[in-house]
């Protein structure tokens, strides 16, 4: 198995993704806020010297910085509904690689990680994290931890909880529809795409349907009779569809798994979620046909 490092200058790619995910890792210090923003300047920088970010990509950042003014909480209504709009726009267009400007180096291109097992790639994505960064900074209903006396316990406990229940249900139901089967390992590049997986791929998607739609929906139902496992259920609903790219299985696990991504919120809060999601994705990784059975 051969890796194929695709872009001319790899090294200095990895560097730049490096300091987006310290970036990621101190949006769980409130006290960070300001470090943020500053690395997030320097990502922006860097990246438009070295080639992964054209022009263009400044629309993003531009359109992202509209949105967090108009949901200001002064802000008149219709400003705060136009605000989420265009966030939700730009959020799910930058999710789908189509916002202009972004140059996403790819690292590892048809890998088989097993000889049964689909090809796969490994891009480091600096367009698709700005939604979750968006949502952390600007986003204050967003719930980061669970509640209680031992606010991180509770997140802890519900990560593992929810990531165990979750490959148990999924992965079992994976095996039994053979789009997976047995396959222990830990590739060369295993650190990396764990970290990439964690800081920003779980982070991103949980941030947006469990932080932001499924808080979103708790909030509107909340004098309706078991409305937040409605919330929980929609929230997992829209997830299975975005893996439609994957077929039926692909979305019904993701529906499935995206339940106890939901439940793991709403005991953990935010990292709670991140927690349960990377636990499910890194034992399929690491214990299972990845990403698929050919």
């Amino acid at each position: 198995m051969n890796a194929v490092f695709a872009h001319p200058d790899a090294l200095w790619s990895v560097s730049i993704w490096a300091v987006l995910c310290l970036a990621a890792a101190l949006l769980w210090w409130p006290k960070a806020r300001s470090a943020v923003y500053v690395l997030l300047g320097a990502v922006a920088v860097a990246g438009l010297i070295r080639g992964l970010f054209d022009p263009p990509a400044l629309l993003s950042f531009a359109l992202l910085g509209l949105a967090a003014w108009l949901v200001l909480p002064a802000r008149a209504k219709g400003a705060r509904i136009a605000g989420h709009g265009l966030f939700v726009v730009v959020a799910f267009a930058l999710g789908l690689h189509l916002m202009p400007g972004f140059n996403n180096p790819q690292l590892i291109s048809d890998l088989r990680l097993t000889p049964d097992a689909a090809p796969m790639s490994l891009y480091l994505n600096f367009d698709k994290p700005l939604a979750g960064f968006w949502l952390l900074l600007c986003w204050p209903l967003l719930r980061r931890f669970g509640e209680g006396t031992q606010p991180v316990a509770a997140s802890l406990a519900a990560g593992l909880i929810g990531a165990l229940l979750a490959a148990a249900l999924c992965l079992s139901l994976a095996l039994a529809l053979n789009a997976v089967a047995w396959a222990p390992k830990w590739p060369a590049f295993g650190a990396l795409w764990a970290l990439n997986n964690l800081l920003l791929v779980a982070l991103t998607e949980e941030a947006m349907f469990r932080g932001y739609l499924q808080q979103a929906l708790q909030r509107r139902w909340s004098e309706v009779r078991h409305g937040p496992i409605y919330a929980t259920f929609v929230a997992a609903l829209a997830f299975g569809l975005v893996h439609a790219g994957g077929g039926w299985r692909w979305v019904l696990m993701a529906t499935l798994a995206g339940l106890f991504y939901g439940w793991a919120y709403r005991k953990g809060g935010l990292l709670g979620a991140v927690l349960a999601h990377f636990g499910l994705n890194l034992i399929h990784f690491t214990a299972f046909t990845y990403p698929m059975l050919a």
